[in-house]
């Protein structure tokens, strides 16, 4: 058991590791490794009891910066909610992983020879974990997935042709793929007696039939052939960079201080991103850099909300004539009443406002409290949040008039809802050449939080085969090219201005085009599989049950 818990604890860490800032990626697929290992052979409880220590080694030291301001209770509460996740994980690993052999399915789906590591089984299932992780409950919350480690890796291209549950798992896949190696190489690495040793004694005589021939390409061979399969399919598939380009903006103006108080600061906010405004204008006048077609500034930039503040209209306005470029800003609006608006706006020169995307999904516990007087029994750190932020019903999409281009049409999501699969999908879907990701890390201080973020718009680029322009009050802000490369990145609290040329791109991609399909295929092969080995395992209760009739039988006779 102890050898195990190291096992599942340490792959738990590595996962950790393999995400920002170390970003260490390979460690993804070590820590699926170590966690099939510890999942391997064992009871239902006994894995959800492996799962969900990995899981909390994991989760607990990602998330540990949504406690830096508000104290540890969001933060555990949120970590071990996600580490539960996990444990269903390990729990359906041990079910699948220990089930009796089914005779007529292929030995690369479900190894009818110990070891019972079955690759594809964990593959999917970590899919089916992730899915429901980013949708339930209250909306989900898609952090921390396989996928947003391979922002750096060769792997990353896959997500161009499945999205992020086919990268998933890519990464699930050739980890498990590495446990089923060690464990077969190493048979008595976890010693001890387990379901295994059961499932083998139990097996019908003539399972051993069923084996493949050890030399044979699906029999000691598969592994290996998974692998470059895998690996060969992320660089046969390349996401292409070409196009006409748009010479944009990024604006990161930074806060007066950092932290919850940020926002006390609105005024002082908003002056620091018109400065820096006003700074990138100067740069286009000497030369420096070439006028822009877009300028972007990041979520919360006018707090004050300008619809209905003159001052902060004025301000705006002033902006999109210095810089005589089309202007997308973050604003808080103050609608509908009683609720308030995450907003991105587009201004343009000579207009004023024209259009206005509002945050579809505001984050709970941020920026709205779901059963506001139940949660106040457990914590008053839910009066933080005075007034919920309404849900936005339509999907964000702005057309830029360029010289050059003609209407541009560029899809804006805000902050946390990069994380979300159709709500970065349906604006590309709608026609968006580009994506525009504005976010505000101010409340997050010098974490690993805003180095996360930025790789899955990474990995957003590359699924979609849209430029990115990812912006921060505070960094890290970055333009971001479909290859998932980061030109003209910035650092954490600081001012700059970032600048530009992002290829256009129209041609949907192969995961585009499957849309939610890989994900809702994973929910539909991970039922079969439990029903398979539901069957397999009452067959093999029979078969066990008949086989001492008949001993009992013979020695009568």
């Amino acid at each position: 058991m102890w050898r195990r818990l190291g096992l599942s604890a340490a792959g738990g860490l590595c996962l950790w590791l393999s995400f920002p800032t170390l970003g260490i990626w390979p460690l993804a697929i070590l820590g699926v490794a170590l966690l099939s290992l510890a999942t391997c052979g064992v009871r239902a409880r006994a894995g959800f009891l492996y799962g969900l220590v990995g899981g909390a080694a994991c989760m607990l030291p990602v998330l540990h910066w949504t406690g830096i301001y508000v104290g540890a209770v969001p933060w555990l509460a949120l970590g071990v909610t996600e580490s539960i996740y996990l444990g269903f994980l390990g729990l359906g690993i041990a079910i699948l992983q220990s089930a009796r052999p089914i005779h007529w399915l292929p030995n690369w789906l479900w190894p009818r020879n110990s070891p019972h590591v079955r690759p594809f089984c964990v593959a999917i299932l970590w899919v089916v974990q992730e899915g429901v992780r980013s949708s339930w409950p209250f909306g989900g919350f898609p952090w921390a997935r396989l996928a947003w480690s391979q922002s750096g890796s060769p792997l990353a291209h896959l997500a161009s042709i499945a999205g992020g549950p086919g990268l998933s798992f890519a990464v699930a896949f050739l980890g498990a793929v590495l446990a089923a190696v060690v464990h077969r190489t190493f048979p008595r690495l976890l010693g001890g007696s387990t379901v295994d040793d059961e499932v083998v004694r139990t097996s019908t005589a003539g399972s051993a039939a069923s084996f493949l021939p050890a030399g044979s390409v699906w029999g000691r061979g598969w592994p290996a052939v998974a692998v470059v399969a895998v690996v060969a399919g992320s660089i046969w598939y390349p996401t292409p960079t070409s196009g006409s380009k748009l010479q944009v903006v990024g604006i990161q103006g930074n806060v007066p201080t950092m932290g919850l108080d940020f926002n006390a600061q609105r005024e002082g906010v908003l002056n620091y991103h018109a400065e820096t405004t006003a700074r990138a204008a100067a740069m286009v006048r000497s030369g420096t850099i070439p006028q822009p077609d877009l300028v972007v500034w990041p979520e919360n930039a006018s707090d004050i909300d300008p619809t209905r503040n003159a001052d902060a209209m004025t301000k705006i306005l002033r902006s999109v004539a210095v810089v005589k470029a089309p202007l997308i800003l973050g604003a808080v609006l103050n609608q509908p009443a009683p609720d308030v608006s995450n907003a991105s706006l587009l201004f343009l020169p000579g207009q004023g406002l024209v259009a206005q995307y509002i945050k579809q999904h505001p984050v709970p516990f941020a920026e709205y409290i779901p059963d506001r007087s139940f949660f106040a029994h457990f914590s008053d750190k839910v009066n933080l949040v005075k007034v919920d932020f309404a849900k936005g019903k339509k999907t964000g999409l702005f057309t830029i008039p360029t010289k050059t281009h003609g209407g541009v049409k560029v899809g804006p999501v805000i902050c946390f809802e990069v994380a979300y699969d159709n709500l970065v999908r349906l604006p590309v879907e709608d026609g968006a050449q580009m994506i525009i990701v504005q976010t505000n890390n101010a409340t997050f201080g010098r974490t690993a939080e805003s180095e996360q973020q930025l790789a899955i718009s990474r990995i957003r680029a590359i699924e979609h085969g849209r430029s990115v322009v990812h912006i921060s009050t505070v960094g890290v802000s970055g333009l971001i090219t479909p290859d998932g490369v980061v030109h003209d990145r910035s650092s954490l609290f600081t001012s700059k201005v970032l600048s530009g040329a992002l290829p256009l791109r129209s041609t949907l991609t192969i995961s585009d085009r499957l849309g939610a399909l890989p994900e809702n295929l994973a929910y539909a092969i991970a039922v079969a599989l439990f029903f398979l080995s539901a069957v397999g395992s009452r067959r093999g209760r029979e078969t066990s049950h008949d086989n001492k009739r008949s001993s009992r039988g013979s020695q009568l006779v």
